[in-house]
């Protein structure tokens, strides 16, 4: 006997499932869509982000004006527009849409403005912008696509091709020392550094001090990070985790000698580190993705800027610390990522 095949009859719904309230889930005609991942969306998006964090910059940079003047504004506003440009040059050779408004030139030319001591010349941070748009950035591959954070990576340039500029400080106009004409300063690093003398808590904390844009003022910084925090815009435990190392390994070598080493509360406050720790370090591109990976990250940025004040060359280590860890981002994320629903091992 021989066997036909044939067209299963579409078999009625029954009655109890007509009445139930989910019975359109059941209607053989809805056909259902499988999307790749993510399948929850949120709210955020790249400009709302960038523009998010230049806001949160805002009082950094009015306490460079308070303390540096017109100097600090030329110094942004070459800084700022020479990213724009690059990033517009970037975008008119690749022939796409143009990408300025997302805010990620914007803050990467900002950022490094603040990196730059008030003296020095606006081609040098024009000169930084460019390389951090078209080499730390583009030549990675885009927004996304780099392995170091591209303002870093620009005073990176800066401080190999003009080390005596980036290493020339001035007193802000707000201090006695604005009288002597043409007088350089120290920064409360350098001071400790290579003359042993220490900066009063009040200065460090307001800013009345000497350094570069961004780095004189810790709690407008600060004030800049929560702000980051609280609107979820940057992982709390990287900068929890970089301030906390920083303050317990600092705070070993002060315990065992406090007349040669200085109090951790001092390398808290001093240099670029709120500035580095809040703005740098939790780079969504180029800080791990995972909750682990997160503290790695900021203890071993922790660990290396400790290192560096101490025992390197240099008084201060916030950007080589970042740097130093970017490196490392790709390995914390492939060795800390949670494990699959289902994975079992090889």
């Amino acid at each position: 006997m021989s066997e036909t095949a044939s067209t299963p009859e579409k078999q009625p719904i029954p009655k109890k499932v007509q009445k139930d309230p989910r019975a359109k889930l059941f209607k053989p005609e809805i056909s259902f869509i499988l999307a790749s991942s993510p399948h929850f969306h949120a709210s955020a998006s790249v400009p709302k982000i960038m523009w998010n964090v230049i806001l949160a910059l805002v009082p950094a940079v009015i306490m460079a004006f308070i303390y540096f003047g017109w100097a600090s504004a030329g110094l942004i506003l070459s800084s700022v527009s020479a990213a724009l440009l690059s990033e517009m040059l970037v975008n008119k050779v690749k022939g796409g849409g143009f990408t300025i408004l997302d805010g990620s030139a914007a803050i990467t030319g900002l950022l490094l403005a603040l990196t730059l001591p008030p003296t020095f010349s606006l081609g040098g941070a024009a000169l930084g912008s460019v390389f951090a748009i078209l080499i730390g950035k583009h030549v990675f591959g885009g927004l996304g696509y780099n392995i170091f954070n591209p303002a870093l990576l620009g005073r990176a340039f800066l401080q190999a091709s003009f080390p005596v500029k980036m290493t020339s400080w001035s007193w802000p106009l707000t201090t006695q020392y604005v009288d002597l004409d043409g007088v350089t300063a120290a920064t409360p690093l350098g001071l400790f550094k290579f003359e042993q003398t220490t900066t009063e808590l009040t200065g460090l904390l307001t800013g009345n001090i000497s350094g570069s844009l961004g780095e004189t003022s810790a709690l407008a910084v600060l004030a800049g990070g929560l702000y980051l925090l609280i609107r979820k815009y940057a992982d709390w435990r990287i900068p929890l985790s970089y301030l906390l190392s920083v303050f317990l390994i600092s705070g070993i070598f002060w315990l065992i000698s406090p007349e040669v080493y200085p109090s951790p509360v001092f390398h808290l406050f001093s240099g670029g580190l709120m500035l580095g720790a809040f703005f740098m370090a939790t780079d969504m591109v180029t800080s791990p993705v995972t909750a682990a990976g997160a503290w790695i990250f900021g203890a071993g940025a922790g660990l290396v800027l400790v290192l560096i004040r101490l025992f390197g060359g240099l008084p201060e280590g916030v950007m080589y610390s970042i740097l130093f860890m970017n490196a490392f981002t790709p390995i914390i994320n492939r060795y800390t990522r949670p494990k699959f629903f289902g994975e079992i091992r090889a």
